[in-house]
């Protein structure tokens, strides 16, 4: 048997990882193949500094920026097979910045030696299925030698992710803007905002936490336009919310309330989009970015035809250890541990998560719906269990931190849910820690003589 997983970002090596778990306890496992476009593992957590195109023309597939620090606590992403003090010796405080959560994904793949499975600067350029066979034939490119391959696969997981392709709007005026307009997908440093007036479009969690990120490094104003309604968290005296933008003309932003604002920027925080240019429409997932994703037997089963599997397309409160659950399930379909259900019943199964998400009455009872979900997956498989109610307990004391202060939230601890260990504070206050480096997040600063 021989398996294609494609990406190797945190929920493709979930997937590397829940083979090599079981490969690690004596079991005989498929043969598995990872094509990765990227030079290097860590999807979204590697950093590039570049945006449009790669050196070979392929769409830049990151998102991250140098100053991103986790905007929700580690407390509810942490691996059940692999805790924070485990990785780095020592309780860490609840928010790290990129590098810090990126040295802790490549700390457990590296240890689980799987980089040999993965195809570095290799695209995958179409995927095909074969009705008589019942098997894949993947065409992927290797950038780096420039050559094609076409190889054939019992079954394929999709792990590409749905935060790379940028939803982009248009409003009138764009074309002629004397500033700068870019979506969030393209946002790298916010340094280069400093002096400047940002206007910002959309209310989503990019929205929330580049205008953090730029007032931190002194931009002059930020505005935020929303269409349907406010974040209403209390900002600082710079910051506005505003009601949703009409028109731009020059450099001046009219919004339908009538008001306007000079801008030298606009960053368009407006989503992403489910998109998998390598797949025929028989097999592409078309789903909103919800908790219960169309078309998918557990979230993971592509129903149409259920050799095919998609990880991590969901909306998320929970991240790596929903990736892990969801990487253990499909390894155990693939390896006959688990049998599905006739096709019936399993349409009818993501349209009960469905009805059931539309019934939750706010984010605390998405939080736990999603974190049932976990529970669900982990228990029909060997991944180990964790108190998915403490990582929960987490997520809540967040979100009201949040509200009590969105620029001081991330000077909270919260509790491990593997460890029981209280998250010490981080040394400096997140607004005055501008240094974001691995280096300086594990090192406090030396005392100040007479302070």
């Amino acid at each position: 048997m021989r398996i294609c997983v494609i990406g190797a970002g945190p929920s493709g090596l979930a997937q590397l990882r829940a083979f090599q778990s079981a490969k690690m306890k004596g079991e005989e496992i498929p043969e598995i193949v990872c094509y990765e476009k990227q030079a290097d593992w860590g999807g979204l957590w590697r950093y590039d500094w570049r945006t449009g195109v790669d050196e070979y023309g392929n769409p830049c597939h990151g998102s991250m920026y140098r100053y991103l620090w986790s905007n929700g606590p580690k407390e509810g992403l942490e691996f059940a097979d692999y805790s924070f003090d485990e990785h780095f010796g020592k309780p860490i405080a609840s928010y790290p910045p990129r590098a810090v959560l990126f040295d802790y994904i490549e700390g457990r793949v590296k240890a689980a030696g799987v980089r040999d499975w993965i195809q570095f600067s290799t695209v995958v350029r179409d995927v095909s299925f074969d009705d008589s066979t019942g098997l894949f034939t993947v065409v992927a490119r290797n950038c780096e030698t420039d050559t094609e391959t076409r190889e054939t696969f019992d079954h394929v997981i999709v792990a590409t992710g749905h935060f790379s392709v940028p939803n982009v709007p248009y409003y009138p005026g764009f074309e002629s803007f004397n500033g700068r307009v870019l979506h969030a997908h393209d946002f790298r440093d916010a340094r280069e905002f400093e002096g400047k007036d940002i206007l910002i479009l959309g209310t989503s969690y990019s929205a929330e936490d580049i205008g953090s990120q730029c007032w931190k490094y002194g931009a002059k104003s930020i505005t935020v336009a929303h269409r349907t309604a406010p974040m209403g968290f209390d900002w600082p005296e710079n910051w506005q919310e505003v009601p949703a933008l009409v028109k731009v003309e020059g450099k001046t932003a009219f919004f339908k309330d009538g008001t306007s604002k000079e801008v030298d920027a606009i960053i368009l925080c407006t989503g992403y989009k489910h998109h998998f240019p390598f797949l025929p429409d028989d097999l592409r997932l078309k789903t909103a970015n919800r908790l219960a994703a169309s078309d998918l037997y557990k979230g993971v089963v592509w129903v149409k035809n259920p050799k095919l599997f998609y990880l991590g397309m969901q909306d998320q409160w929970f991240t790596f250890n929903m990736f892990d659950a969801q990487a253990w399930w499909v390894r155990d379909c693939i390896m006959g541990k688990i049998a599905l259900p006739d096709a019936a019943a399993m349409e009818a199964d993501w349209k009960q998560r469905q009805a059931d998400e539309d019934a939750v009455a706010d984010d605390y009872g998405a939080i736990v719906y999603q974190g049932d979900y976990v529970k669900e997956l982990i228990a029909e498989t060997d991944y180990p269990s964790f108190n998915v109610d403490g990582a929960n307990e987490a997520f809540f004391q967040w979100k009201k931190h949040k509200k009590k202060g969105i620029m001081t939230f991330r000077n909270h601890g919260y509790v491990s849910p593997l460890t029981g260990t209280m998250a010490p504070p981080h040394h400096t206050p997140w607004k005055d820690a501008l240094d974001d480096s691995l280096e300086s997040y594990l090192t406090a600063p030396e005392p100040v003589p007479g302070e």
